[in-house]
């Protein structure tokens, strides 16, 4: 076992990679050094717990405990973003989230970015891969995209139904996620027609939806739930004794973002111990299905005579919940959500070079009780582990930083939401925020989340990166949005007050300005609602308030940062605040006259409307505050 501080799993690559022995060498074959084979089973939702005590306790996970005595189990590994796409972006590319911009379960790695398979191959690997990939953009939903677009919208909707449990089949059926088991049928018969035949060393990646929960019926009742799915041969592995019924805080003491959490996937109603008790259970009997598919690869190994030439890896993109903190699925940094298996066994490492512009460090050092100094040129790994998450279910860009004992996770900017702070040590179920208790050291971890990322700018590109797909999609659906939005797995709540959702929409489509930037194109720009109104002309004909989109702006926290000589000059006639309506057309030629009648120069008016077109969408009102007039162009 290896606990050796916590590890992100953008390390992965540098593991595959990565110079230097093993746990266990072999000696090398004559006229030159050999290889290993590297086999990765990358399963879905696993909770990384389950592989050491208590956890283990709860369920048999046979091909794991295999793993565990012949080999190397890390007891504090985390994913590097809890959610499908953006974790196994960063698993396949080395890098963080924020480097990848995988920002959610449609946008993936671009198709140029080179993978750790693709240097393997480059470097003599038979290459290889079955089942759930999932690192590429234009996956999943038009659901899931439209809610991680809009978690902004000052609106609460429920994305998902009820979490369900449903028994199948009988005490002998033991093959009940079939797709999975095909893909598991196909590389172990890959292993043995093929991979026994190479002269060669050979890479081999399984992809494992399970322990996922699976969707339920598209229509009727159950619509849009998500349900743990299992036979009898599989529940009798669970020790229903040894299952935890998880604490849950008050609903009017959750932290606001895990409210939202808590809502958007349908758990803020009753539920009752034996119904958790269920969900639970369910949950770590389809963990032991996955755990005999990983064993139908080391079998197929074993049988060829392969498992002492061959590196396994076993982990998994990310956890499940399983109604911890009232929540079930993952897009969470709580424990059962952040924290997944990572299992290493085999005799040595790939010894091919390692690209030095990876998130990750080498995790040879751990495997080999080596000094890091020795093994890797970027000297010993930090002490901590960055994960970040900016997709549905969660109405803010969320960055967890664990190091020691603590549990840091802020959000946002990093002032709009309150940031929570757990001891890990002396709370494990992570009930008791500290953060007010310890500011000193929330200070100390948040400078050093801000030097490993930007996190304000990354949430604000997050922002406008949400903002500008949904104008895209909505223009692509014309004036017919909201009927589509209604059929989507939100639309019970939806229909129940159409007309409210659509204004919180358009009001969320008023343009967020960086003012910093915009002031040097165009120096008449009201900056802060303060100076809007004290500078304004005193004869007015009506009593004078700021624009929509500049409170709106105010209230994003962006502005705070901004020294008065920062902004740019002030005109008392002239200010000038975007929106977008998508209603009238392209009126660019219009509002460059408009422009240039209010003083600006030709460059400036031609950079202005450049950057009006960057913004995606040539829909654009432009309000022109003229004294106590306000003119709609």
């Amino acid at each position: 076992m290896r606990d050796g501080g916590p590890l992100g799993r953008a390390a992965l690559a540098l593991l595959l990679m990565a110079a230097g022995a093993g746990a266990r060498p072999r000696p090398a074959v004559p006229g030159g050094q050999s290889r290993s084979n590297v086999v990765l089973v990358a399963c879905d939702s696993l909770d990384g717990r389950l592989t050491f005590f208590p956890g283990n306790q709860t369920v048999n996970l046979p091909s794991i405990n295999f793993m565990k005595r012949h080999g190397t189990v890390f007891l504090n590994a985390y994913t590097n973003s809890p959610i499908c796409c953006p974790s196994r972006a960063a698993m396949w590319s080395g890098l963080f989230t924020h480097l990848t911009e995988s920002w959610n379960n449609f946008k993936g790695l671009d198709p140029d970015y080179v993978t750790w398979m693709d240097l393997m191959e480059k470097h003599g690997y038979h290459a290889q891969k079955f089942g759930k990939l999932d690192f590429t953009s234009g996956h999943h939903s038009v659901s899931n995209r439209v809610e991680a677009w809009t978690r902004d919208v000052n609106f609460l909707l429920r994305q998902e139904g009820r979490p369900m449990v449903k028994l199948t089949g009988h005490r002998k059926q033991f093959r009940v996620m079939e797709t999975d088991w095909r893909n598991t049928d196909k590389a172990v018969n890959w292993i043995k027609e093929e991979a026994v035949n190479f002269t060669r060393p050979f890479i081999l990646y399984l992809g494992l939806n399970l322990p996922h929960p699976y969707p339920s019926p598209y229509a009727g009742e159950n619509f849009g739930s998500s349900t743990f799915l299992t036979s009898p041969y599989w529940l009798e592995k669970v020790n229903y004794e040894a299952i935890k019924i998880p604490k849950w805080s008050a609903l009017s003491e959750m932290h606001r973002v895990d409210y939202y959490s808590s809502y958007t996937k349908n758990c803020t109603g009753e539920f009752s111990k034996e119904e958790v008790r269920n969900i639970r259970a369910f949950y770590y009997a389809m963990c032991a299905e996955t755990d005999a598919m990983l064993g139908e690869i080391i079998s197929a190994l074993r049988d060829t005579g392969l498992l002492g030439k061959t590196i396994i890896i076993f982990t998994a993109d990310h956890g499940e919940l399983a109604m911890e903190h009232r929540q079930f699925y993952k897009m969470s940094m709580y424990e059962g959500s952040s924290h997944v298996p990572l299992l290493v066994m085999g005799p040595d490492i790939a010894r091919i070079p390692v690209p030095q512009n990876l998130s990750g460090y080498s995790l040879i050092p751990l495997l080999c009780e080596k000094a890091e100094s020795k093994t890797s040129p970027r000297g010993p790994r930090p002490s901590w582990v960055l994960s970040e998450f900016h997709g549905c279910n969660v109405n803010s860009s969320v960055y967890m930083l664990r190091t020691g004992k603590w549990k840091y996770i802020t959000y946002s900017d990093g002032s709009s939401v309150p940031p929570q702070l757990f001891d890990l040590t002396a709370d494990p179920d992570e009930l008791t925020n500290v953060a007010i208790k310890f500011p000193v050291t929330v200070h100390s971890l948040d400078k050093i989340l801000r030097s490993i990322v930007n996190y304000p700018k990354v949430s604000s590109s997050v922002q406008e990166y949400n903002k500008q797909q949904f104008i895209s999609w909505k223009q692509s659906l014309g004036h017919n949005y909201s009927s589509v939005i209604a059929n989507l797995r939100w639309h019970q709540d939806w229909l129940k007050d159409q007309k409210k959702y659509e204004n919180a929409i358009d009001k969320w489509l008023v343009i967020r300005i960086n003012l910093t930037t915009l002031s040097k194109i165009y120096p008449a720009i009201c900056t802060l609602e303060s100076d809007w109104i004290e500078q304004q002309p005193v004869k007015t004909e009506r009593s004078v308030q700021p624009p929509e989109a500049l409170s709106d702006f105010l209230n994003t926290g962006i502005a705070r940062n901004m020294s008065g000589r920062e902004r740019g000059g002030f005109s008392e006639e002239k200010q000038v605040v975007i929106r977008d309506d998508a209603k009238d057309g392209d009126r660019t030629e219009e509002l460059g006259a408009k422009i240039l009648a209010m003083g600006s120069s030709e460059n400036q008016v031609s950079t202005h409307l450049q950057f009006l077109n960057l913004t995606g969408s040539k829909n654009f009102l432009m309000w022109l505050i003229s004294g106590s007039s306000q003119v709609q162009v």
